[in-house]
This record gives structure tokens, sequence and C-alpha cells, in this order.
């Protein structure tokens, strides 16, 4: 089943908002927001992307709000590298995607819609629409996002828990 949807950016970011910011809110379980996590731990927290260019689109952020990669301490970065590669070790298993998109968009500018650090795991597939579709606004997902979470959610509760691998 295929879902199409109008992906329009400047309505979203003009859209109404709850008040604060939307992560931390995602991170607190509150009622506000789509909850659409996937994993947590101590450091992280990993998401479905409510918007996403793909099935299995991703966001990994710190539990503790900032809005800078040069203000992760030494100890988050590492445990940042390591929830990526969890979360790509868990893509290749449910989607088994051909290759990804792995990043950061830091500043409004550089098209950042949330001021929260958050980085982005978008799995990319062949003959997939590309980016000059997005912008034009259409885009037809082949998974609705809540899909996603569940069968995300789903591998993730396989992993160890929280306490096991943070000590």
């Amino acid at each position: 089943m295929s879902y199409f949807i109008n992906f329009d950016k400047i309505a979203y970011l003009e859209g109404k908002k709850p008040q604060g910011c939307i992560l931390c809110l995602v991170r607190d379980n509150s009622e506000k927001t789509v909850n659409l996590k996937v994993y947590e731990t101590k450091f992280f927290t990993v998401a479905a992307n409510l918007y996403p260019y793909n099935p299995g689109h991703l966001i990994i952020f710190p539990n503790r709000h900032v809005t800078d990669i040069r203000s992760l301490s030494h100890d988050e970065s590492c445990r940042l590298c390591e929830t990526q590669k969890i979360c790509l070790d868990i893509l290749e298993r449910v989607y088994k995607p051909h290759g990804y998109n792995i990043g950061y968009n830091m500043g409004r500018i550089a098209g950042a819609s949330i001021e929260h650090l958050h980085l982005h795991i978008i799995p990319r597939y062949p003959g997939e629409a590309g980016i000059v579709d997005l912008i034009a606004g259409q885009k037809v997902l082949v998974e609705n996002p809540v899909q996603t979470c569940e069968k995300l959610k789903e591998e993730f509760s396989r992993l160890p828990q929280v306490s096991e691998v943070e000590q």
C-alpha cells in the first residue's frame, strides 16, 4: 500500500507547533507530539521521521538540548557513533537499502526546521524519487511513518537493555 503526502516544507515551517522544542517533547513522551520513538539510550533518542524521504528514515538526537554538534561531550560523540551503527545494522535487516544519506542540518539557512541537533539516516533505493521531487512538494511513500515506527521498534526491542549497553 502506498501513501501520498504533500510534503510542503513551508507550510510545515509556518504551521502551528506545540510550544517548546519538538524533540525535547518527543524525548519526554509529551502528548503534544506524535511519538515515533523506536529506541532510547541514556544519551540519545532514535525516532522515525514524521516527514520521511524514504521508508526507514530515522533521526537520532541527543537527550540533552543542544543545537551544534560541537556541543557534544566526548562521551556523547562516542555514544552517537555507536547508536548510528546500531541503526544502520537494524535498517539493513529490516529494509535492505542499497545506500544511505547521513547528515545534519545545523541552522535554519542549512535547512534545519528544528532547533535541536539531530542526525538524519535516510535509506536509499534504486529507482526512487529524487530530491527534486521533494522540493516540488510531491512524494509517494510506500510506508506510513507509524508503520515504520512499529517495524523498527520491534527490531530495536531485541537489543540489550540500555543499562547493559551504557555501563
